[in-house]
């Protein structure tokens, strides 16, 4: 991989890069296409990284589908797919961690601690051996974006993070390989989450503009769903992360939520333009 990388930027191409689990669906593929308009070669990853699942997290029983990933990623246009082990990302004696201090302990790191440590230490690891001018991430995962695009700041990367808006199924639900899991009921609860945003969605239209407010208009949004079990529901500065008062600038509007063994997050954005918010599900 890192031949094939040194390769193309020596002949002056753009790579583009598209880092996965595995598990792919239509979101993945919106990630591909971006790259393909941009970038050639494109270079896509499948590597289900252990460091970013705790102890009593789903690493075990995560999907794993490479030979129908392969075909997907093949079919897309896809140059290379870059599928390395485990033992060749964490070779024996590794002991280096990437951290981004004060936006990796909040809302899914108070949650899941040490998962972005996990994170920000296999991009950068995968940033490093492809080489990319652009890899890109989708907006689902929105505080994993920008503790990457933060990573790639402070560290003076080369790699432009490009991040892209979530895909979702017909009902509203943002696409995820952790959908695999819902049983059927399961599976119709999990609109809520679409549905609380939308609540927060409608009141920002109507001139709603204190956090407080919409965030609890979310959360009544959850309790009309018995199988719903929010971990967090929060508004914050799309940059900092921090928690606002009012909307001000961009914020996001960022939900977790168990339904039965899952765990599902989903985002709003809000954008502040001329005086006015628009919002993007």
């Amino acid at each position: 991989m890192k031949q094939v990388a040194r390769q193309a930027r020596a002949e002056g191409r753009s790579t583009g890069f598209v880092p996965t689990m595995g598990a792919l669906h239509a979101g993945h593929l919106s990630l591909v296409r971006a790259a393909l308009a941009e970038s050639q070669p494109v270079v896509a990853s499948i590597f289900v990284n252990p460091t970013q699942f705790g102890p009593s997290e789903d690493f075990q029983k995560y999907p794993r589908t490479i030979e129908a990933d392969r075909k997907k990623l093949e079919d897309a246009g896809v140059d290379y797919l870059f599928a390395p082990e485990s033992s060749e990302i964490y070779p024996p004696g590794f002991r280096t961690w990437v951290n981004v201090e004060g936006f990796s302990e909040r809302l899914e790191g108070r949650v899941r601690q040490g998962h972005f440590r996990g994170v920000t230490t296999v991009v950068l690891k995968l940033l490093e051996i492809v080489q990319p001018q652009k890899a890109f991430f989708g907006r689902k995962d929105a505080q994993q974006a920008r503790i990457i695009q933060q990573m790639a700041r402070d560290l003076h990367l080369d790699s432009e993070i490009v991040v892209c808006p979530i895909v979702r199924e017909p009902d509203g639900l943002a696409m995820s390989s952790r959908n695999a899991y819902l049983n059927p009921k399961e599976r119709r609860a999990a609109t809520i989450l679409f549905r609380a945003l939308d609540a927060a969605r409608i009141s920002i239209s109507r001139g709603e503009r204190d956090a407080l407010r919409l965030t609890a208009a979310m959360r009544e949004a959850l309790r009309t769903e018995p199988l719903a079990e929010p971990d967090y529901v929060e508004l914050v500065d799309a940059e900092t992360l921090e928690p606002v008062t009012r909307l001000r600038g961009v914020c996001l509007a960022l939900l977790a939520v168990r339904i039965g063994a899952s765990r599902l997050i989903d985002n709003l954005l809000i954008e502040e333009r001329d005086g006015s918010f628009t919002t993007t599900l």
